[in-house]
């Protein structure tokens, strides 16, 4: 391991705290970059705090992860265009409240998400991940053989069904609706770099299993769903200004928690292109 980075682990199933550089030493460092890309493999989501930096050096730090994977449905930061903004305020609170994997809904979902503190609550407003490896490795061999064999579909419809249900919300999400048609993912994928298998449906986007009758589809989604985010596969953060996480869609899932209330919270977001699941 890197002498330059220090690695402490945040919860049983995943999640690390990383420190001792900076961002920008990072994304200049190859060592340190791959030293930081092998604990987000190993622990499928990273913690860096007291990262105060501007957004194109956030910008620069996310893109040693990838090429960089647009959202039609967020603003961007005028001179960083490849990072997102994510912002809750009591006029135009966040809408997502459900465990997901970052846009299951495209053919190929992102890797990584990475997410810069910007304006942090005195209270409330944590995050949860939950290792959607440790639920498939705590499933019994016969229920891993089963649902091994099963694939999923996921709609884009179905995760931003609130904000087309506003007013003019088909007309404003009309391009991202004809760009993301449902799309069929494996139930179980697994990871290119780790060889780990992972569950890969979530309540956000995954409408249901195409092997199945409506009633067992249900029934097993809904199961496969909740075993997910049992407890003991999942770690919480409370955030701080200036704090990094970076986390691997293709093993987790993540959910944010709207507790803070009339206050506001921002948060800045780039996403990083994968490939089809397999």
């Amino acid at each position: 391991m890197s002498q330059n980075l220090e690695v402490s682990k945040a919860a049983g199933a995943l999640g690390a705290f990383v420190s001792g550089a900076t961002l920008s030493e990072i994304a200049s460092s190859d060592a340190l970059f791959a030293e930081t890309l092998d604990r987000v493999h190993e622990h499928e989501v990273i913690f860096l705090r007291d990262q105060d930096v501007p957004a194109v050096d956030f910008q620069s730090f996310a893109r040693r992860f990838g090429e960089v994977l647009p959202h039609l449905a967020y603003e961007t930061v005028g001179d960083a265009a490849d990072v997102q903004i994510l912002e809750s305020t009591p006029e135009n609170p966040s809408k997502i409240e459900v465990w997901h994997s970052d846009m299951t809904f495209s053919q190929t979902p992102p890797t990584y998400t990475i997410l810069h503190g910007q304006i942090i609550p005195e209270y409330g407003g944590d995050t949860l991940w939950a290792s959607a490896t440790a639920a498939y490795e705590g499933l019994s061999e016969p229920m891993q053989r089963f649902v091994e064999k099963l694939t999923a579909v996921h709609d884009f419809r179905h995760g931003f069904k609130e904000s087309l249900a506003e007013p003019g919300g088909e007309e404003r999400l009309a391009n991202a609706i004809a760009a993301n048609p449902p799309v069929e993912h494996p139930v179980v994928r697994t990871h290119p770099a780790t060889g780990r298998k992972a569950l890969y449906v979530n309540a956000l986007f995954t409408t249901h299993i195409k092997e199945l009758s409506p009633l067992e589809s249900r029934r097993v989604l809904d199961f496969l769903i909740k075993h997910t985010v049992t407890e003991e596969y999942t770690v919480r953060l409370s955030w701080a200004p200036n704090t990094v996480v970076v986390w691997d869609n293709r093993s987790t899932q993540h959910k944010p928690v709207n507790d803070f209330f009339p206050q506001h919270r921002k948060l800045h977001r780039v996403t990083i292109k994968g490939d089809r699941p397999v």
